[in-house]
């Protein structure tokens, strides 16, 4: 099931369909997005690019964040047949690299399958765009769905101020809430490749985040997600203190109870129990 990432990175690209053409390396051309058609497909886009010729093609284009881009090949090789039996338009296929750890020496461009010794049986040729070596000036050039990806660029950390601001300069002349959905898009990709601290210090003091549903209930993620941790430290500071260091199987359902009010009630229970396992409910019932 697609995560936030995954929806980001498909809302960028309904925003600047043409600029991937470009960045893809080919000729600028008229593009728009169309349905794919091609959703009974595990895990196929419900989206492609349509550019407009001579003559007319389809353009694929795949994100990838994780470390399986090169498992992923062959799906890239069923959604080009899919698409292209579907639409009956040539395809290209463009998969987009977002972090490093996605990438691999067999992303060459090439895709070929078949028997050992012997000619491949089928092939698939397909452009790869890795994000991080994209100058930012190149993303901030383009079009407002590929700003976000300035801040994944090629850059050193202390460039990020600038970058933000020359983001910031252009946003500032866009509608309030697109501009509050692509502060947004920036700081979930940021946390791809940068620490939170870093990400609060540079974003910190756009309005438009200070406004936006999607960072506000990040945040407020956040801050439960720190709160839990500190009850869980406490209660294991004070379960070893009364019954010693925890075995693994504790260890491991103390790192499952996330609920801030369940770490809470196992706190003031440690001074009934008579062990790990029974504050636990490990030896019977809960």
């Amino acid at each position: 099931m697609p995560g936030p990432v995954d929806n980001t990175l498909k809302h960028l690209t309904e925003l600047s369909a043409p600029d991937w053409v470009v960045r893809g390396g080919w000729s600028p051309a008229p593009a728009t997005l169309i349905d794919a058609d091609i959703a009974t497909i595990s895990g196929a886009s419900d989206k492609v690019i349509r550019v407009t010729g001579p003559p007319d093609w389809l353009l694929a284009v795949d994100f990838q964040t994780g470390h399986d881009a090169v498992a992923k090949l062959a799906d890239l090789l069923l959604y080009n047949s899919a698409l292209f039996k579907r639409h009956r338009l040539r395809v290209r296929s463009l998969l987009v690299l977002v972090h490093p750890g996605a990438d691999s020496p067999q992303l060459t461009g090439l895709y070929e399958r078949g028997f050992p010794n012997e000619a491949f049986d089928v092939a698939l040729r397909y452009r790869v765009v890795r994000v991080w070596q994209v100058p930012p000036s190149q993303w901030l050039s383009g079009g407002l769905g590929l700003l976000p990806l300035a801040l994944l660029g090629d850059a050193e950390p202390t460039q990020l101020p600038t970058i933000v601001a020359e983001m910031k300069q252009r946003l500032d002349q866009s509608p309030s809430s697109q501009a509050r959905d692509l502060w947004s898009a920036a700081y979930l990709l940021m946390g791809l490749r940068y620490e939170s601290a870093l990400i609060h210090s540079l974003l910190q003091g756009i309005p438009a985040m200070r406004e936006s549903t999607t960072y506000q209930a990040i945040l407020q993620e956040g801050k439960a997600e720190g709160k839990a941790e500190e009850a869980r430290n406490i209660l294991r500071l004070l379960g070893h203190h009364k019954f010693g260091e925890p075995p693994a199987e504790v260890q491991s359902v103390l790192d499952g109870v996330n609920d801030l009010h369940r770490l809470e009630e196992l706190t003031v229970r440690v001074i009934h129990a008579a062990s790990w396992q029974e504050l636990l409910g490990l030896t019977g019932p809960r």
